[in-house]
């Protein structure tokens, strides 16, 4: 009888003790990417340069080839630029751009990079002979830059006219009304 009572006992202290397996913690590196790209951006904004360009290269390492780590890119070449880097950012924004080529400032910052590095006629030069229709926006931002801003003008204005359904047109027709405004 007391074996019984022992086994019940048992029995009721397993099955009502409330006891479950422990939940696993699931790593998830593009979860994290985006925790480091958001801890750089602050420490931009109290322009902490350094640990944010750490905070940028961290969330890149566990991120690297998907289109949020255009972004990731783009942000440590602006922080590239911010500390007067320009050669250090030029291979982020070329990477940013090809990662996601549809963002407009992206093609902004690389602008601004290659005239601040002494590259815009090359690369002005090195668009008309690329096949790629988004060589345009670089190539009118370039002219931009250089203070050309009625080629500019005609430049963006061809892309927008032959590329109407891209994400990136709209951006490009108001930087366009933004110039027509700043020229005329």
């Amino acid at each position: 009888m007391k074996k019984f009572y022992i086994i019940t006992l048992l029995l009721f202290v397993v099955l009502f003790s409330g006891f479950k397996e422990p939940d696993t913690y699931v790593i998830d590196a593009e979860q994290n990417a985006t925790l480091h790209n958001n801890k750089g951006l602050i420490f931009m904004k109290e322009r902490a340069y350094y640990p944010a360009i750490q905070e940028f290269k961290i969330a890149i390492s566990l991120s690297p080839n998907v289109q949020a780590s255009a972004a990731f890119y783009n942000n440590l070449g602006e922080c590239y630029m911010k500390i007067e880097h320009p050669e250090l950012a030029q291979d982020c924004f070329e990477r940013a751009v090809q990662q996601f080529s549809l963002n407009f400032r992206y093609y902004q910052n690389l602008a601004k990079c290659y005239h601040l590095l002494g590259y815009a006629d090359q690369q002005i030069e090195h668009s008309y002979n690329d096949k790629n229709p988004l060589s345009l926006v670089l190539r009118g931002l370039l002219l931009e830059m250089k203070g050309d801003n009625v080629r500019a003008i005609m430049t963006l204005d061809e892309f927008a006219a032959t590329e109407p359904d891209l994400i990136i047109t709209e951006a490009v027709k108001q930087h366009i009304m933004e110039l027509v405004k700043t020229t005329y």
